[in-house]
């Protein structure tokens, strides 16, 4: 069970980003998403969305390893 909670604890962060490489992608693209009014507000969100979920993944994944002593020494905490 605990498992199958860390999967959905990683799978959220990860479809954020995928969501925010849409965004970005239609926006190269011309598409206008209903919920926006502006291109380059559709960019700027599709930028937000892909660094917070990349970014709370590789923090998971840092911190993990960390903790497992994984790491190179320049990565451990001081």
């Amino acid at each position: 069970m605990a498992r199958f909670a860390a999967f959905i604890v990683m799978l959220i962060p990860g479809l954020m980003a995928a969501g925010g490489i849409k965004f970005m992608r239609d926006t190269l693209f011309g598409k206008l998403i209903s919920p926006f009014p502006f291109l380059w507000l559709q960019f700027v969100v599709g930028i937000i969305f892909f660094v917070a979920g990349f970014g709370f993944f590789a923090g998971f994944l840092l911190h993990r390893d960390r903790k497992n002593g994984k790491v190179a020494p320049r990565f451990q905490k001081k």
